[in-house]
């Protein structure tokens, strides 16, 4: 095993800076504010790439102090050094492995007693430690005090007082850093008896381990896996022996270590805090903090969410981004200066028929490609990623995974998966990615399949929300279709799929008036990410549909499918819809757009073609990422499951609206 092997690179696996450069790992709990004292040290929001040998993201920077070159490596959020998701794997990794020449430990000020547990582990493991007790103005705002200075004294290791998005103690952590001078912290006193059975323990590892004997020891008792395999595999121990003594203290207890671990921490907190930690006799309960409850009580936090998306996605990203930005970029813009630019620009350079196609007319990568990709899907995904980031930095999306939690757990989920699913609105892709983040593999495949079923993207949702606007009973029966299947099938893989839900836990950061700064520079970064991988599929799905036009390929194609949208009650050449999907979501709900301008979709067909597009195959970018996180047999399952229920939801959508006369 990797863990707990000392490594005599200079830098470790995960970082390819020079050997001149030291390295800061900042570690904490989830929303305790890592990533924004990361962005505040480097300047970039997000500059990541997947962890050698597993599939989660790291985010790394360079950050310059005082002349002094640093590597900040911002660490996927852990509750404790023994741990339980693959994230907090791959956090020990960075700590034990990768060897950082100093840890930031960031807390949150509002709840430093119960993470004071994740900072004295760090210094049992007498790994070079030091702590940032974080949004400390929302700690004084609710009356709350913390002496720093006896903190720090109490601990043995640099403490400071920070709010890091409100840019208060950044120069002290640089300079802590600069200053930084591993010593050793003061060690937590357990009770004699838990003192003995670790110290028996840790008597016999005698060998080269990257964590402290103490601490070790600790990891063995709690039975860690990776712990046990790397003692087993230490050629200086014998550990016929320690497994025996281990064995033995943990039937003395009982299998009660864990509880008796966790009472002793909390009472060496508890007289570490004593003096340093005062709460007002009465606590004031602010307008954020009202607005908080207001968000995790079904009675009024449901009523908010339906608020926040009529605002936000209804009327901010579907009327205003798919209505009169699309309206602009791709009527205005394209449709009526550049497009007739261009045709006769290609023409005039290049003589051929064919060739002139394949840039511009009815395929063309400029007339179609970059029509589709800037006129109509750019603006839809930028208002998203907007109104994605304007939420994200007010703290509501924390307050939505409790929200849902109870109706998630009916489809195998668990409120956590509420980030991904949200996501999926924006970037179906990227969404699959962080579906990484969910505790167990079950919740992973159960999200990534209804990711890829009934989850729209920003730009197909915008333009399908768009068309089907002016049709208030087809948008209510689109979207309790796809509400119904989303549900239906969740509920039914959560019953097939085996394994247990995970327990749910969640860290609240403060609710907050968003930062400018933090939302455009969020929304900027997404956009790149977006825009870059768009483009160029958009560019490519061009050039295949002109190679598939010119070979008749497509045409071929489209007589094979009007079988099938006859079945749909559609036109033949509703076809040409479907065949942009399998190049992406978006690329056809474009197609939709093309049909309902040319007047070939009535209300009804509109409908059953908006709800069967939104079921279809994942687009090809989805479809690669489901083969790289889920394997290629559950990719394969999904995509043929997501084909299968989406034509027959199709079918009977039409018959059912036919013998119904709805619309």
């Amino acid at each position: 095993m990797a863990f707990f092997k000392r490594k005599a690179s200079c830098h470790g696996s995960l970082s390819d800076a020079p050997c001149g450069a030291r390295r800061v790992a900042l570690v904490g709990n989830p929303n305790v504010g890592k990533s924004v004292l990361f962005n505040a040290l480097t300047g970039a929001y997000v500059t990541v790439s997947n962890y050698p040998g597993t599939s989660v993201e790291v985010a790394k920077g360079a950050a310059i102090i005082e002349g002094e070159r640093f590597e900040i490596v911002d660490t996927p959020g852990m509750y404790s050094l023994l741990p339980i998701t693959e994230e907090e794997r791959v956090a020990r990794e960075i700590l034990l492995l990768d060897k950082p020449d100093v840890i930031i430990n960031v807390i949150d000020a509002r709840n430093i007693e119960r993470m004071m547990a994740m900072t004295l582990q760090l210094m049992e493991a007498k790994l070079p430690v030091m702590l940032v007790v974080n949004i400390m103005d929302e700690a004084e705002r609710i009356g709350l005090s913390i002496d720093i200075s006896l903190l720090e004294k109490r601990l043995g290791i640099p403490v400071i007082g920070a709010a890091v998005a409100k840019k208060r103690g950044l120069s002290e952590i640089r300079k802590a850093i600069i200053d930084y001078k591993r010593k050793d912290a003061i060690l937590p006193a357990y009770s004699r008896r838990l003192a003995k059975d670790i110290d028996d323990v840790a008597s016999l590892l005698r060998g080269e381990y990257a964590l402290a004997p103490r601490a070790m020891a600790l990891l063995l008792l709690q039975r860690d896996e990776e712990a046990t395999l790397r003692a087993e595999a230490q050629e200086g121990d014998d550990y016929a022996t320690v497994e025996q003594r281990v064995k033995e203290k943990c039937f003395m207890r009982r299998e009660s270590f864990h509880l008796d671990l966790a009472v002793e921490r909390k009472r060496i907190i508890k007289g570490i805090l004593d003096g340093v930690f005062k709460a007002p006799a009465e606590s004031k309960i602010a307008l954020n903090d009202r607005i908080s409850r207001v968000a995790v009580k079904p009675l009024t936090g449901i009523p908010l969410l339906i608020i926040v998306l009529y605002f936000g996605l209804y009327q901010f990203v579907g009327v205003f981004g798919a209505g009169t930005l699309v309206d602009f970029l791709e009527g205005t813009v394209f449709e009526e200066h550049f497009n007739p630019w261009v045709t006769r620009w290609v023409k005039e350079l290049i003589p051929w028929g064919v060739i002139q196609e394949l840039f511009v007319g009815e395929y063309g990568v400029f007339t179609l490609g970059l029509r589709y990709a800037v006129g109509i899907i750019l603006p839809i995904v930028a208002t998203f990623f907007l109104f994605f980031s304007l939420l994200e930095d007010s703290g509501y999306f924390p307050r939505l995974a409790l929200l849902v939690d109870r109706l998630f757990k009916k489809i195998g989920l668990t409120g956590r998966a509420v980030i991904p699913m949200v996501l999926g609105f924006g970037c179906d892709t990227m969404a699959t990615m962080v579906t990484r983040t969910l505790e167990t593999v079950r919740e992973r495949i159960i999200a990534t399949l209804l990711l890829a079923l009934a989850i729209p993207c920003s730009a197909q949702l915008g333009v399908i929300m768009a068309l089907l606007s002016k049709e208030p009973g087809a948008l209510a029966i689109w979207s309790l279709c796809l509400l119904f299947v989303f549900l239906v099938v969740g509920y039914l893989a959560a019953r097939l799929i085996p394994g247990d839900t995970p327990m749910f836990y969640m860290e609240l950061p403060p609710m907050r008036l968003p930062q400018l700064s933090n939302i455009f520079t969020k929304t900027y970064s997404r956009m790149q990410w977006y825009f870059l991988e768009i483009l160029p599929l958009f560019i490519l799905a061009s050039v295949l549909l002109w190679i598939g036009k010119i070979t008749f390929f497509f045409n071929k194609m489209a007589d094979w499918m009007a079988t099938v949208m006859s079945a749909l009650g559609l036109p033949r050449e509703a076809a040409v819809a479907f065949i942009f999907g399998f190049f992406r979501r978006d690329y056809g709900a474009a197609g939709l757009f093309d049909l309902q301008t040319k007047g070939l979709l009535n209300a009804r067909q509109l409908t059953v073609a908006a709800v069967t597009l939104t079921l279809f195959i994942p687009c090809i970018a989805q479809f690669l990422i489901i083969k790289k996180e889920r394997g290629m047999k559950v990719a394969a399952a999904i995509g043929l499951f997501v084909t299968t229920l989406a034509f027959g939801s199709g079918y009977l959508l039409n018959k059912a609206i036919l013998i119904t006369g709805v619309l």
